[in-house]
């Protein structure tokens, strides 16, 4: 079964107290709890999950002591957001009462209206292989053409006629930040923009917070990583040429659920591996398929479909669309699929998608229609509405930036190497190490003087928060600069 969260916690009993206008005491809200979710609850931690839905609320309290009971709110957050009542997606915990629906098409907000009707008034569905094997890449077409043409023009980057990858690195930085923070956020995670800013930077984890949330960010900062540093090796020409690339395959799929799950599955073994088991999804009446054998099927046909899809932007939302539907992994399957949808839009040189102020209702909902109707109109609305929004974000933070030095474009693999090897050697930055560890690189000598100024430049301002540009573990910074710190004889 998939770790249950806080925010799941939340939900269920949200849920169960909507199941009794009349009240619910803790002692039977514990007691359903325990039988939903196969184990009791800790009272301390109940008390303080229904707290929190008090002081967001979310449910009502009333009475005292041994008479304390909890109802549902006069007016559900749906309501006031004017839908149809229902309670099958509440308002996360931390999200203003008043936060306005997403604009969304009229297809959208049929789906929208159903999917917020209360659990007891939409049918149980299970998983339809036959929306998958219906979909047919350069034929079928999940955004039309003329959708597909206002997001390439949208997303248009100065990076276009640059190697792959070079937009994102250009970006990185701010990145990070922006898609670990909104995909995390996402999942419930209580992170600030500024938190995860501190974290990703400076190490700094935010106090008050739980272990469980601090992971989730910096696998989200891995995985982004680890997708960029693949666009580096797939220019790389003199990389070997059996190494593993990013692409729409099982290999790439499976380490990037493997680097986002790290100590976040309750089965450590389930980390990078496709599931065996059953699971449940709170907060909808869709089903996920059960056999292995299927997940497997149709985890291969998914990837193939993607592969084959000739538009970067069709390639991002039908991953959306189709992998949490499939929900190949035991948990953390849309966080592949939002930090996926990125794949052939970094590849492209197009402005990544990083989520930033999408709320988790409109992101959810639109899941939802997909979950329990096959109709992606809403998630469609809600993916476009975001990609429009990081593409002004991205834009803005571009026409500040310096033009890129030629140079550092052409020798950027070089620099790279360099500033590992002095690093990893442990060397203080003299004249005379920086000599030697440009003088083997690569580059035309032409080039040595002008790369030795840049090797220079680089390992000045080397810090905790720009080791990834270079391939960097934290660990081998920190053991270089305490080497060149005690050896008295270098400025870092």
């Amino acid at each position: 079964m998939p770790r249950i969260t806080p925010a799941d916690e939340l939900h269920l009993i949200e849920s169960i107290v909507a199941e009794h206008p009349g009240g619910i005491g803790i002692a039977e809200i514990e007691e359903d709890m325990a039988q939903r979710q196969g184990g009791a609850l800790n009272r301390r931690t109940l008390q303080r999950r229904l707290l929190k839905l008090i002081d967001a609320k979310r449910i009502a309290s009333e009475g005292q002591s041994i008479a304390l009971v909890y109802k549902p709110v006069a007016q559900t957050w749906a309501q006031l957001a004017g839908g149809g009542g229902g309670r099958g997606v509440m308002a996360p915990v931390g999200v203003a009462e008043a936060e306005p629906d997403l604009p969304v098409s009229p297809a959208g907000a049929s789906i929208r209206d159903r999917v917020r009707q209360p659990l007891m008034h939409r049918r149980p569905v299970g998983y339809r292989r036959e929306f998958l094997e219906a979909y047919q890449p350069g034929v079928t077409f999940y955004l039309p053409a003329a959708l597909r043409s206002q997001l390439h023009e949208m997303g248009r980057t100065p990076a276009n006629e640059r190697p792959a990858g070079t937009y994102a690195r250009d970006i990185l930085s701010r990145l990070l930040v922006d898609l670990s923070w909104a995909s995390s956020r996402l999942e419930g995670n209580t992170y600030s923009h500024l938190d995860t800013q501190n974290l990703i930077e400076h190490g700094q984890a935010a106090q008050g917070k739980d272990a469980i949330e601090t992971q989730m960010i910096l696998n989200h900062k891995a995985a982004i990583e680890m997708l960029i540093e693949n666009m580096d090796e797939e220019m790389d020409e003199e990389l070997d040429e059996e190494m593993d690339e990013v692409g729409f395959d099982a290999f790439t799929f499976k380490n990037l659920h493997a680097v986002l799950s790290q100590d976040l599955m309750r089965d450590p073994q389930a980390s990078g591996r496709l599931r065996r088991r059953l699971v449940e999804i709170s907060g909808t009446v869709f089903h996920p398929v059960a056999m292995p054998q299927v997940i497997e099927d149709c985890f291969e046909l998914l990837l193939g479909k993607a592969a084959a899809i000739p538009d970067p932007f069709e390639q991002a939302f039908f991953l959306m669309v189709q992998l949490p539907y499939l929900q190949p992994f035991e948990d953390v399957n849309k966080r592949v699929s939002r930090i996926a949808a990125n794949m052939p839009l970094i590849q492209r040189q197009l402005c990544p998608l990083s989520f930033i102020d999408v709320p988790e209702r409109a992101y959810i909902e639109g899941t939802l229609g997909v979950y329990e109707l096959n109709e992606v109109d809403l998630l469609r609305d809600v993916f476009v509405w975001a990609y429009e929004r990081s593409c002004q974000r991205y834009l803005a933070i571009t026409q500040t930036m310096v033009e890129p030095n030629p140079l550092k474009i052409k020798c950027r693999e070089a620099l790279i190497q360099a500033v590992q090897t002095v690093v990893k050697g442990l060397q203080a930055p003299s004249p005379e190490v920086l000599e030697n560890a440009v003088v083997h690189m690569p580059v035309p000598a032409a080039d040595h003087a002008a790369l030795t100024r840049m090797l220079a430049e680089a390992l000045q301002q080397l810090h905790e928060g720009s080791v990834a540009r270079y391939r960097l573990r934290r660990s081998e910074y920190l053991a270089w600069q305490l080497a060149c710190s005690g050896e008295g004889g270098s400025s870092l």
